[in-house]
């Protein structure tokens, strides 16, 4: 494959400033872990979150606390933020992906709300999956991806200001935090990862079997208690990132989805889809 620098890539699109400039030690930390501005957002927010408490469980038990599900907006806003400084941190390389948007993201945004809350409301996971995947051993892998389902408009009702608060900080990790990392991990990392060693040359929208695959197999790892939801709606954003070669209409498509959801559960009190 040639040297020559690939637009698309968010490492070879220009060369990083010297070390010793302004933003010059951000740069050569990126160019020196091609991975990060891929991963380590993703990583950071879901290690945040494995302390969010639900109503079933207390928060952080694996490393000995018992964060109260009263606690959630406080865990969720921290994560956030905790995710966003990240973000921050190798926004340079998200810079560098030519932005635009093809009418076509947003068509599959809005037909992945009805595909997402239409197979999600037939239970199939817990009423026909759980049963069999407890059967071979897997027991509770269903029940590992129920959502939190916080409403604050309930649990905050003595304070609204607050409730109100957090609901737009739900909202802002629901539309605006959540499409970037995932899809930039999903698409930007591991769909080239498995086409070939030097993964960052690869040209977006270029793809082998293998990476179709896992572009389902691991959100749907991801999402286990929304499991044919989920290998339904990314295998609809996996075809079109195939078709337009462009990350960032998939990230588009995942925020309108979410929206659209986000919507959803504010006029239905659906609280199990967030």
């Amino acid at each position: 494959m040639s040297n020559r620098p690939n637009p698309s890539d968010p490492n070879d699109s220009k060369a990083p400033r010297p070390a010793g400039s302004p933003g010059g030690w951000r740069e050569a930390l990126l160019e020196r872990h091609r991975w990060m501005p891929f991963v380590l957002p993703l990583l950071v927010y879901m290690l945040a979150g494995s302390l969010e408490p639900t109503p079933e469980k207390a928060g952080g038990e694996a490393i000995g606390l018992a964060i109260p599900y009263a606690y959630y907006p406080w865990v969720y806003t921290a994560k956030l933020v905790l995710t966003g400084v990240v973000i921050a941190l190798v926004f340079p390389a998200f810079r560098r992906f030519p932005f635009r948007v093809s009418g076509l993201s947003v068509v599959v945004g809005v037909v992945g709300i009805f595909v997402w809350v239409g197979l999600c409301s037939l239970e199939i996971e817990t009423k026909v999956l759980a049963p069999f995947l407890d059967s071979i051993g897997l027991k509770g892998f269903i029940a590992s991806g129920t959502r939190p389902g916080f409403d604050p408009l309930t649990e905050l009702a003595a304070q609204p200001a607050a409730a109100w608060a957090f609901l737009v900080v739900r909202f802002l990790g629901l539309v605006a935090i959540v499409p970037l990392i995932e899809e930039v991990f999903y698409r930007g990392f591991l769909m080239r990862f498995v086409v070939q060693a030097d993964w960052w040359e690869v040209p977006m929208g270029e793809a082998n079997t293998a990476a179709v695959v896992l572009a389902t197999v691991v959100p749907v790892l991801m999402h286990p208690a929304e499991l044919l939801a989920a290998v339904v709606w990314f295998s609809m954003v996996t075809w079109m990132y195939l078709r337009t070669r462009n990350l960032w209409d998939c990230v588009v498509a995942h925020a309108t989805t979410n929206l659209l959801l986000g919507a959803y559960v504010l006029y239905s009190g659906a609280w199990r889809f967030m």
